[in-house]
């Protein structure tokens, strides 16, 4: 149970971490290559984190949509669902224009799957425990994510992605802090 929650506090803070050391993990070397060149540290640090951030709100979703036994975390679940597709869309429109692909991070990577999965194998009251307290530390993080962007990133589409993105985060936010408040 407690490992969702450790698990999404290490998934949120590795951005900011990364960040600030302009660490970067890749799959091969011209994809690297090809993205921090065109990227500085801050927005291919970002970007890479963004990228991977929407698809595991929608994986996470779409299991806490199916197994939560609270209908508010359901209809939350939902919304993570729903909202993060046209993120999705947006971030790949933004870096497509640019001719870049996203940046692999295969130790993000790692802690995702490990969430999906602890997430799958849980049930009943703990399930929605780790799922809302894992949205609490993961709104959280990616609040941080998309306000450092705003501030220190230096290309002006992905600034402009991150203004529009961060009220959504916030609302998210909101929600999951009243589900927390609720358990």
């Amino acid at each position: 149970m407690k490992n969702i929650v450790r698990l999404a506090s290490v998934f949120t803070l590795l951005p900011v971490a990364a960040g600030i050391a302009g660490a970067q993990t890749t799959n091969t070397a011209a994809e690297a290559a090809a993205a921090s060149s065109a990227l500085s540290p801050v927005d291919y640090n970002f970007v890479a984190q963004a990228n991977l951030g929407a698809p595991f709100q929608i994986d996470s979703g779409r299991i806490a949509e199916k197994k939560a036994t609270n209908a508010s975390i359901r209809d939350y679940a939902h919304l993570m669902v729903v909202s993060h597709a046209p993120v999705v869309e947006a971030l790949n429109t933004v870096l497509q224009q640019k001719h870049v692909a996203a940046p692999p991070n295969t130790l993000l990577n790692g802690a995702y799957d490990t969430m999906i999965a602890s997430l799958e194998a849980e049930q009943g009251a703990p399930l929605d425990q780790d799922y809302v307290r894992g949205q609490v530390d993961y709104q959280k993080g990616n609040a941080a994510l998309f306000r450092y962007e705003i501030q220190n990133g230096s290309d002006p589409d992905l600034k402009e992605f991150a203004r529009h993105t961060l009220p959504k985060i916030e609302d998210h936010l909101r929600r999951a802090l009243a589900l927390a408040k609720s358990e």
